[in-house]
Order: C-alpha cells, then sequence, then structure tokens
C-alpha cells in the first residue's frame, strides 16, 4: 500500500511503499477513503524529530476485525481515531484503530465529513465535560449556563459549541474572526470579532444579561494571548474554569493561585486511565446516534487535490496558519499512480 510519512524540519512528506497493516487482537483494519488532518500532523514530526504516518482521522470501511472485535465488521462505514504517534496512521490507503476509538457512520454521513469528526470532537468533548465539568446531554443544564468559546469556528471551537447546545448550555459566546458565520451555524449565540477588537474581555462580558456571570470558558487556541483575554472575561477568582488546549505548554504566565485551569488532552482516550478511555468509548457510539437523530454535523471539510500526494501543501498551509474554519480532508483515491 502507499503511505505518507511526513517529516518535521523542515516540513516534507514522502509517499513509501509499506505492507497492509494486520489487526491485533483488539483493532480494525480500514481501508481509508478520506483521512483528515489536525495541526499536530506537522506538529508531531517536528518535535518528536521522528518521521512517521501522522495522520489520527480515518473514514472509510472495514476490511479486517481481530479476534476480540465484536462490534464491527468487514464492510461497515466507519470513522476512527488512530492512537496519536502510533503506527499504521490515516495517511495512507490502509490504517489501524482501536475498536473501542471507531465507529458507525450512517449512509448519510459522507466519508469527507465524517473525516473531520473523531479527533476535534473528542478534544470538545473532554474539555466541556472532563475538565470544565459541565452538564451533558445525559443530564443537561436546567438553567443558563453562559460559555465562552475562544477559537470559536476552529474544529475543535465548532463540535465544542455543538455539544454545549445539546447539553442545554448557553448562552454560548464565541470569539473568531473571519470564520464567525461558522461559529453561528454551530449554534453560537453571539461572536466577538477579535480582529481590530481593543476590548475582547469587555465585548464578551457586554453581552451576559443583568446579574448574570461567566463562570466558563473553553480556549481553542491557548496562544497569542487568547487565554488572558478569556482569564479577563471570567469572573475573578478559582471559582471561575478556563480549558485549555495545546498539552505541550506550561502555562507558566498563569497565576495558579487566582485562576483555575486545565488542559484537555484527548491522547487520553489510549493512554489515560480507565475513565477516559470509557468515556472515548460511549462518546463515539453517542456520535453514531446522533448523526441518526441528525442532531450533530461535520466541519466544513475542503478537500484536498491529489490525494496522499497533496498534503506536504496541506500541512504547510496548517503550519503557516492559512486555515481557517475548515478541514482539510484528502481522498486516498485522489492520489496519482495509485
Amino acid at each position: 500500500m502507499k503511505e505518507a510519512i511526513v517529516y518535521g524540519d523542515p516540513l516534507h512528506v514522502e509517499l513509501v511503499d509499506s505492507p497492509i497493516p494486520i489487526p491485533a487482537d483488539d483493532e480494525v483494519l480500514i481501508k481509508v477513503e478520506v483521512s483528515g488532518s489536525n495541526p499536530k500532523d506537522w506538529k508531531y514530526p517536528l518535535y518528536s524529530q521522528r518521521p512517521h504516518n501522522s495522520g489520527d482521522d480515518i473514514a472509510g470501511t472495514i476490511v479486517a476485525i481481530g479476534k476480540s472485535v465484536l462490534e464491527f465488521k468487514p464492510g461497515d462505514r466507519v470513522a476512527a481515531f488512530h492512537t496519536m504517534g502510533g503506527n499504521h496512521g490515516s495517511f495512507a490507503e490502509y490504517s489501524i484503530a482501536y475498536a473501542y476509538t471507531t465507529f458507525h457512520i450512517p449512509a448519510s454521513v459522507a466519508f469527507e465529513e465524517a473525516a473531520t469528526v473523531p479527533l476535534a470532537s473528542l478534544t470538545a468533548a473532554y474539555g466541556l465535560w472532563e475538565e470544565l465539568s459541565l452538564p451533558t446531554p445525559w443530564s443537561p443544564a436546567t438553567e443558563e449556563i453562559p460559555l465562552l468559546v475562544y477559537g470559536a469556528s476552529t474544529s475543535v471551537g465548532t463540535f465544542a459549541i455543538k455539544l454545549a447546545k445539546l447539553a442545554g448550555i448557553g448562552p454560548i459566546i464565541g470569539v473568531a474572526g473571519s470564520g464567525a458565520q461558522v461559529a453561528l451555524e454551530a449554534g453560537a449565540d453571539f461572536i466577538v470579532d477579535y480582529r481590530n477588537n481593543g476590548d475582547i474581555p469587555g465585548s464578551v462580558r457586554a453581552f451576559l444579561k443583568p446579574g448574570q456571570s461567566l463562570f466558563y470558558a473553553w480556549d481553542t487556541i491557548s496562544e497569542h494571548g487568547s487565554y488572558q483575554y478569556a482569564l479577563q472575561a471570567l469572573e475573578p477568582g478559582i471559582k471561575s474554569k478556563l480549558c485549555l488546549i495545546l498539552p505541550s505548554r506550561k502555562f507558566e504566565d498563569i497565576d495558579k493561585s487566582k485562576h483555575n485551569f486545565s488542559i484537555a488532552r484527548v491522547a487520553n482516550a489510549h493512554d489515560g486511565n480507565a475513565a477516559s478511555r470509557d468515556f472515548a468509548y460511549i462518546f463515539y457510539r453517542q456520535l453514531t446516534k446522533w448523526f441518526q437523530e441528525g442532531k450533530f454535523t461535520g466541519h466544513r471539510a475542503d478537500v484536498v487535490e491529489g490525494g496522499l500526494a497533496g498534503i506536504e501543501g496541506a500541512l504547510a498551509d496548517l503550519k503557516a496558519g492559512k486555515v481557517s474554519a475548515m478541514k482539510k480532508v484528502f481522498r486516498i483515491k485522489d492520489t496519482p499512480r495509485l
């Protein structure tokens, strides 16, 4: 099979011939129809100094299962979250995923849409429900709970908005730029445009009703000063909670004695404690149901020309900050001379 190996410094991608992998007992082998991409796909090869197939968002068809797998069979349409940093990623004709981070997708959901979902949606869910401890769709909010989503048009941000709405959380105040419409379509009640805005925290608070307080913020950017703006918008004191992304950062400029913050770590789906792994299992099965019921949709997908051959250019755009309000995805069949 063809497989794309991502090198970090300088960023480039090589297509190589590799054996089709064999799933372990609790894994599935997926013929990849469409692979999604994320910023970590260029970051991991760079920071680890280990070239590898860094794709983690899979959408395709089951072709083989391990002997312990019960839920899936060859021919099933699925999406899956590949183990970050592991072998047999999604930038290939075939990929491996654990069965518990694989989920069925109905025929109404295109592979292109499904490929935008696995990593980013779970990150959003961990942030809302493991880190911020907000109400869930299974025990929804019974009163208004304002929520700030910074980076509201990113894939994690839009999924955080969609999931929060399912849980009855709101009003939802988003901070975004050119992708504001995407965040509004996801369900945000109000958008603060950070561009040329001299008082982002004040603009956020201005949307609150008299007497209403903001205690929760999910910052899906977590750099370029975003989390400082979020902290300024929140009520002072450790009763307020801020969720951040970028687990490799220490955030030493946040005064821990004055602010309560945590980091959503999507890698916990594979290397976290049993509760985090079970959360991933349950969440992905709930996604299948929501897709069937029309209650959930993927992010905007931008199909990159050339399939696997288009990965290098797409990752370069991600690294340069040129991708906004959409997810770059790759149709494997579009790879030249496949």
